[in-house]
């Protein structure tokens, strides 16, 4: 029988096009933005991938085999349901989450000056101090899709830990 690792990463991408007449929401803050991201859920590309990034560190799946966007249950549902409900199964498998460090690929919004804000939000979900989490954003000098303006995707890392 092998002993359980102390350690666990995993990594996390999710994009979401945008949509006119919906809300933006990106890591758990609404944002005043002319579109939102298309989605079952609120479609918040940040929180989608820390949930991809939990996900995987535990080797369990992804987001889409937890919460399907042919589960009417989802619909319209905060993204932070999902982010609570990951975290908890980390519990249940006896960890915690030690850090996130995430990247928003957008041309807009500009992220900066809600990133203390998105920080203070991820890091209740995830009931850890918020110097835990790091929220970093980039363009793609206007090249692909983000650079067209037509989505926005995220990238996340975190580290489980034993608890």
């Amino acid at each position: 029988m092998t002993s359980r690792p102390s350690l666990r990463v995993g990594q996390g991408f999710d994009v979401h096009r945008f949509a006119v007449g919906r809300p933006l929401f990106l890591g758990g803050v609404r944002f005043d933005h002319d579109r939102g991201l298309e989605g079952h859920s609120d479609a918040d590309v940040v929180l989608h991938a820390i949930c991809d990034a939990i996900l995987g560190a535990l080797a369990e799946g992804d987001i889409g085999h937890h919460f399907p966007d042919s589960d009417a249950r989802w619909k319209g549902s905060p993204s932070r349901v999902f982010v609570e409900a990951c975290r908890d199964l980390a519990r249940m498998r006896g960890y915690g989450v030690s850090n996130v460090d995430i990247t928003i690929l957008a041309e807009q919004p500009k992220i900066a000056p809600h990133a203390a804000e998105m920080r203070r939000c991820i890091a209740d979900m995830l009931r850890v101090d918020e110097e835990r989490v790091s929220i970093k954003a980039t363009t793609t000098e206007r090249l692909g899709f983000t650079g067209r303006e037509e989505g926005i995707a995220a990238l996340a890392v975190v580290l489980l830990e034993a608890v």
